[in-house]
């Protein structure tokens, strides 16, 4: 790939993020956006959301358009009209414009987006960053779809637009010139590190899956989801962050990715029970709840007080398992390039640390939003620059594939089940 084309794209890119205040999600009087890379790896996909700590604010503003596509996506509406957070970049074809400016589209998407990972992108070098700017803004265009449908609106024209998305996504793969600006820089990002078009598709499958109505039985049933949208932007940064080792140690690096894209995805959806209740949606599984003498009915009801003994026990129980994937997952981080460890361990351990968050304000996350301060996220920041470097041992990190523990095990102990 060519090196960066000129200091002006070079400045837009590691331009600091513009501070702002993000009310809280009842407070926004605005019709859906769901919280977090992502609940979905901010996206929510975290790195993103899988990536990010912010709750997700459209990168862009609907804008009139011609063609199928601007008027497929004109009949998405909610109870209050055309729904704000829209945000496909191909409604308004820009003009034909450079590199720089296709760089600075994609990182204003993640300055607005999520400003921990843009913070946290710092630790990465230039040409790897753009690369995983692009991978944020191409995964947030199909969450911001689906959030539509969430928000009120039309499913069947958010699933008939999110189609459109991921053809123009083969298109653009298959190297067909392109006008949307995300696309060509995620064009550029497939012929740099050789993102396969499998694992793109696969977000989108995941995505779509909010589409359907939102139950889930068995901690099986939720991981598969969690893989859906979170595990496949792992496997996306991996191959952007580098597996030196060969393909031994890459699909080692793939595994662990994985699990840490569901340890992630877990942790925004135990952040969000209360922003997804609101809107009729609860991801707990059922026999979880059942466990704990819970229901469904009660999370979505919004009457059970988080005081409640049974509450605390089933949210520590579930915090347990998500640290437990967190521990799982973090040696994968050895594997990759050097110049990448840094970034991944300041992921990782920021969404690691909401967790912590959620302890923080007594389990009580169904009328308030865990969030970490500017300080600690500083703090990860920090630590993770600090960090050593090390070279992975694909010999200490074994052949098993990560692991996860079951529901009814203590915690010290985890049925050898894998997640990937």
């Amino acid at each position: 790939m060519p090196p960066l084309e000129s200091n002006a794209r070079q400045e837009s890119i590691d331009a600091p993020p513009v501070p702002r205040k993000i009310a809280p999600h009842w407070a926004q009087n605005r019709p859906g956006g769901r919280g977090g890379t992502g609940r979905r790896a901010g996206l929510r996909i975290p790195y993103l959301t899988v990536w990010g700590f912010d709750s997700p604010r459209s990168h862009s503003t609907l804008i009139a358009g011609r063609g199928p596509v601007a008027r497929r996506v004109g009949s998405i509406r909610g109870p209050g009209g055309l729904h704000s957070t829209v945000t496909l970049s191909f409604i308004a074809l820009p003009k034909r414009t450079s590199g720089a400016n296709d760089a600075a589209v994609v990182a204003r998407i993640v300055r607005r987006q999520a400003h921990t990972f843009a913070l946290a992108a710092r630790l990465l070098p230039p040409e790897r960053r753009r690369a995983a700017f692009a991978l944020y803004a191409f995964c947030r265009i199909a969450d911001d779809l689906v959030d539509v449908a969430a928000g009120g609106g039309d499913p069947e024209a958010a699933r008939a637009s999110l189609a459109e998305w991921e053809a123009q996504l083969c298109a653009a793969h298959r190297g067909e010139p392109t006008r949307d600006p995300v696309l060509r820089e995620l064009q550029r990002a497939v012929r740099a590190y050789g993102v396969p078009l499998a694992v793109l598709r696969a977000l989108v499958d995941g995505v779509r899956r909010d589409l359907d109505p939102v139950r889930y039985r068995t901690w099986g049933e939720l991981a598969v989801y969690c893989e859906g949208v979170a595990s496949t932007v792992g496997e996306m940064c991996t191959y952007v962050f580098g597996v030196p080792g060969g393909s031994a140690a890459r699909g080692q690096a793939l595994r662990h990715a994985r699990t840490l894209g569901v340890a992630m995805q877990l942790t925004n959806i135990l952040r969000d029970v209360g922003e997804d209740a609101a809107r009729g949606r609860c991801f707990l599984p059922s026999d979880d709840l059942a466990h704990h003498d819970l229901t469904v009915g009660e999370v979505l009801g919004g009457s059970l007080d988080t005081r409640d003994a049974r509450w605390q026990a089933f949210t520590r129980f579930q915090i347990g398992r998500a640290r437990a994937l967190y521990t799982m997952a973090h040696p994968g981080i050895s594997l990759l390039e050097p110049d990448a460890q840094r970034c991944a361990t300041a992921c990782a351990s920021g969404y690691a640390a909401i967790l912590g968050a959620i302890e923080s304000i007594r389990f009580d996350s169904l009328h308030q939003r865990a969030r970490l301060t500017k300080a600690q996220r500083l703090r990860v920041l920090w630590d993770a620059w600090r960090s050593e470097l090390s070279p992975g041992d694909l010999g200490a990190l074994g052949q098993r594939p990560p692991v996860r523990f079951e529901l009814g095990e203590p915690l010290e102990t985890r049925d050898r089940v894998p997640v990937a």
